[in-house]
């Protein structure tokens, strides 16, 4: 019987070794290519605002509304926040241009609590924005000071060095506070 059983492991490891490894290779080198894929214009593609406003402004919500669409090449889906204060979330998607991003960045410090957290790209759809967000936990974020937020807001700042320095700071802590312990955090993207 153990024969028998070491039998049919053997053909299985063969069967697998001729005909799934070379996909899984194929794969491994198809995998990089698809997620790389370039970012289509807004034109083509409008960036999505999602997320929460302050209380304070639900009588001037569409107002608000208009003013976060104001910049064109957007699709706005805000709420008013029901309860207390917004979060002070931020997510930007790696194909929304610079100065779309810093406008909401702008709007969403003078509508919503403020910007104190950025959540990484990799958790992002690319043409999305979230303010005030609260569907991503604290070890998908990473807290950033007002001097950082304004760095993001520089002037004559580049798509491409916008996004690299929005992916440097929203690179969340390698340890994360858990049950009074600090343990590795799961949510690094690498």
């Amino acid at each position: 019987m153990m024969q028998f059983k070491k039998q049919q492991f053997s053909k299985l490891w063969q069967r697998f070794r001729m005909q799934g490894l070379p996909v899984l290779i194929v794969l491994g080198m198809v995998a990089p290519v698809f997620a790389e894929e370039k970012c289509e214009p807004v034109d083509k593609k409008r960036i999505k605002i999602e997320g929460y406003i302050s209380k304070s402004y639900r009588k001037q919500r569409k107002q608000v509304f208009k003013e976060f669409a104001e910049i064109g090449s957007t699709r706005v889906a805000l709420r008013v926040y029901p309860m207390g204060e917004t979060s002070k979330v931020i997510a930007v998607g790696r194909c929304v241009p610079a100065y779309i991003a810093q406008h909401i960045i702008k709007k969403s410090m003078e509508y919503s609590t403020g910007v104190e957290s950025l959540v990484q790209q990799q958790f992002v759809h690319t043409h999305w924005v979230g303010v005030g967000v609260t569907m991503f936990d604290e070890p998908s974020q990473q807290i950033v000071s007002a001097e950082q937020v304004q760095q993001l807001l520089k002037q004559d700042i580049s798509d491409e060095e916008f996004h690299v320095l929005y992916r440097k700071l929203s690179v969340p802590n390698e340890l994360v506070p858990y049950f009074g312990l600090k343990v590795p955090n799961v949510k690094t993207a690498h």
